[in-house]
This record gives structure tokens, sequence and C-alpha cells, in this order.
């Protein structure tokens, strides 16, 4: 902070509270007359963004009855990354989490993907990103990620810190205590947040973190002293600094952009458990990795996406799938690809090519020609649905009364009508 001969380096230290100008006082009080209350730009503009958290979930495919679980890493040998616990983590995340109850994203510290380099990280968590596991932008996507998760696990990084003063609930996977200031709001923060134990199941701990969750008033408080001012703040010193006078419009700050349509891609083989709950009524739960079977009144089968990178499996699959477009010239047409899924896999007992949110169609194995719509506004995936009605048939149970009655999925803690009309 201080040049050879003594004098602050910076003419202007920007913080955003004042804990953090009497921490400045303390360390260096030669540098202490240059900082200035400003505020912090970045988490107004996240406080600005909160009244469009939905439509973050939207953008990563995240349904209404789904818990987004957010994993955040800092740069840091013991951070969640650099600690190889999230490497670790993740495999038994994407096998204990239900798909359609749990969406995974990971925020990685820009660093961790230059140090590295985005090839290696991305071949690091390559068979967590083909079991749903959404990698964003470090730059650009990680706050509309913090306003719409559920739970965050992390460590003792900036952007967990931030989760927390959102009031969302936090799970430290890393804990370092050495590496920060005994009297900084962090380290608080880290000494008392609750503790991951990955020598437990994952799904009950974050159960009940979330249930349990009660928001903490410290990383709020502490986060801005003068929350929605930065812009107004920030602009002042800048311009008092070149002597010239502020332009007479307001300052305003950018607001967070919508980040592109990003759903979960599950091309890892998925292992169901299904059961038969009452008249066209069938309970589906699915795994992107190897579970317990179901508990002896249920069935499993497996659902394979067509471009599994696990090509073997294929032949294995009693449900074959994959998204596109109902005219994508390079399938012919809906009635030709289920025809030759069929006619590729004879083991197969029904294909399915979805063409939209609630909406695919299928081919079982006796060659009858299916559409499954779910009812407007519903956010189930049309191949659970799928995986539905293979359970309800390989049964027994009659196609006439599903046809005639209808399909109820429950799924992902939610119920979905879905008609079911022959093609």
């Amino acid at each position: 902070m201080l040049d050879e001969s003594g004098r602050p380096v910076a003419d202007a230290l920007v913080l955003s509270h004042p804990e953090q100008l009497e921490r400045l006082r303390a360390v260096c009080p030669e540098a202490a007359p240059t900082g200035v209350l400003a505020g912090d730009p970045c988490w107004d503009r996240m406080l600005a963004a909160r009244p469009y958290r939905e439509r973050y979930r939207r953008a990563l495919g995240v349904g209404r009855a789904q818990r987004l679980v957010v994993l955040n890493s800092t740069w840091n040998p013991e951070s969640l990354f650099g600690d190889d616990i999230l490497p670790s983590l993740l495999p038994r995340l994407t096998s204990e989490l239900p798909v359609d109850e749990y969406r995974l994203a990971a925020v990685l510290h820009p660093n961790i993907w230059h140090g590295h380099g985005p090839g290696q990280i991305r071949a690091w968590l390559d068979r967590a990103r083909r079991a749903g596991l959404t990698l964003v932008d470090p730059l650009h996507g990680w706050r509309q990620a913090l306003l719409a998760a559920d739970a965050v696990i992390g460590d003792h990084g900036s952007v967990t810190y931030y989760a927390a003063a959102l009031g969302t609930p936090v799970l430290l996977g890393a804990a370092p205590l050495a590496c920060l200031a005994p009297e900084a709001p962090v380290h608080a923060f880290v000494r008392t947040a609750p503790r991951l134990d990955p020598g437990l199941p994952l799904r009950p701990q974050l159960a009940q973190l979330i249930a349990a969750h009660s928001p903490l008033p410290d990383p709020a408080a502490f986060t801005s002293s003068v929350p929605g001012e930065s812009a107004t703040r920030l602009r002042r010193l800048f311009y008092d600094m070149i002597g010239i006078p502020e332009p007479d419009a307001p300052a305003l700050l950018e607001p967070l952009p919508l980040p592109p349509f990003e759903p979960a891609a599950h091309t890892v083989p998925l292992q169901v458990l299904t059961k038969l709950l009452g008249s066209g009524e069938v309970s589906v739960v699915r795994y992107a990795g190897p579970h317990p079977g179901p508990d002896g009144t249920g069935e499993t089968h497996m659902a394979v996406h067509e471009d599994t990178r696990d090509q073997s499996q294929l032949s294995l699959a009693d449900v074959v799938f994959r998204q596109g477009t109902a005219d994508d010239p390079r399938f012919g047409s809906l009635a030709l690809w289920t025809t030759e899924v069929l006619a590729r896999h004879p083991q197969c007992a029904l294909a399915a090519y979805i063409t939209g949110p609630g909406t695919c169609t299928v081919r079982t194995s006796d060659d009858t020609l299916l559409h499954l719509r779910a009812e407007p506004g519903a956010d189930a995936d049309p191949a659970a649905c799928a995986s539905a009605l293979h359970a309800w048939l390989a049964s027994g149970k009659s196609l006439h009364e599903v046809v005639t009655q209808g399909l109820t999925v429950h799924t992902g803690g939610a119920v979905h009508r879905v008609r079911v009309v022959r093609g």
C-alpha cells in the first residue's frame, strides 16, 4: 500500500463498509486517508436483479419443484477445488441426487479456468457435465446463478459470502481460517457456517440445510453499508479525481443480462426407479449414476440418450431418447427416427423423440406410435414421461387406459398430467 518513500501507492482505496476502513487504519494507518466508502457495484447489481430470479432459474432449466445447488470454489490450494474436494464430490452428487429434484451448476474462480486452461477444466469435470452439471460463465453468469440458487456448497471465497448475503443457504465444503484476517467478517462467517460432512449421505445434508435455514444478518450488513449507492459514489469519486464536473444525468449500473437458455443435458445412462401408484399413475425417480435399487415395490429400468458417450449402453437400454425439432431433416421424421432406433436396438422397449417442453413422440416395441403432451404450463421432462409410460406398459397394464384417461406422472416433487395420443 506504500511506496519506498512511505507514501500511499493509490490515490483512493474504494471500500464497501466502515469496518474495512477500521482494519485499514489498524494495519496501515498511513493509507487510511485514501479510504473512500463507495459501496459495492457488484452487490448493487445483484440487489437490482433480485426480481428476475425466476427468469434466471428458467434460463438454467430449473423446474418449479426443483432445487438448484450451486457449487462454488475460489482460487486457493485450500479451496473447494484446490483441495480436490469438488472433483471427488461431483460423482456422489450426480448419483445421489435425483435429476428431477435437483439441478447442479458450478461457479469456478476465473483463475482456476486460466490457471489450468478451459480444456483441462472441462476434461476433469466431463463426467459430471454429462450427468447434468452446468459450468457457469465465471465472468458474466455467476451472479445470476447465485440469485437462482436454492443452496450453495462453497468455501471461504467472496462468491460464497455473496450467497450468504443474499440469504441463500450455504454449506461449506472447505473452510480454511488461517488465510483470513481474524477481524474480518468473512472469518466469522467461515467459523460459524454449516459444514458439509463428506462421510455422510449428501441428500439429507442438503435437505436439512434448506429446511433449517435462517438467513444470517452479518453477510448482508457487511457486504455494503450503502447498498444501492455505489454508482453515484464511484462516479463522484472518479470525476473529483480527474477534476471535471459530473454529468447531470444520474449514475446508473448496467443491469445483469439474462443468460442464454442452458438446461441440464443428461447424456450418461439414467437409472430409472418407477412405481405404479394407481390407475394411470406412475412415480418416476431418475439418477445419473449407480444407485441402490427400489424398495421391492417398484421396478428399475435404464434410459439412455442416443448421443451418449457410453455407446455400449444403448444395447442395454429399455428407453432410448433424444431431443430435437420435429422437422429436423437429419432424422427424416419422428416416425422414421423411432422406427430406426427400435430396429437398431432390438432389446429397446420404447424410443422417445423429445420435440419441446412437455412433448415427445414415442414408438413402442410393438410398433405403436404415440404422442405425449403434458398439460399446458407443466415443466415435466418428456423423457421422464416416456419412462413412466414404459413402466406402465412393461407391467402389463393397458395402453387403452392411458390413451383414454391420460397418464399421471409423479416426479421431482411435482405431479404432471400427460395426454397420450395415438399417432
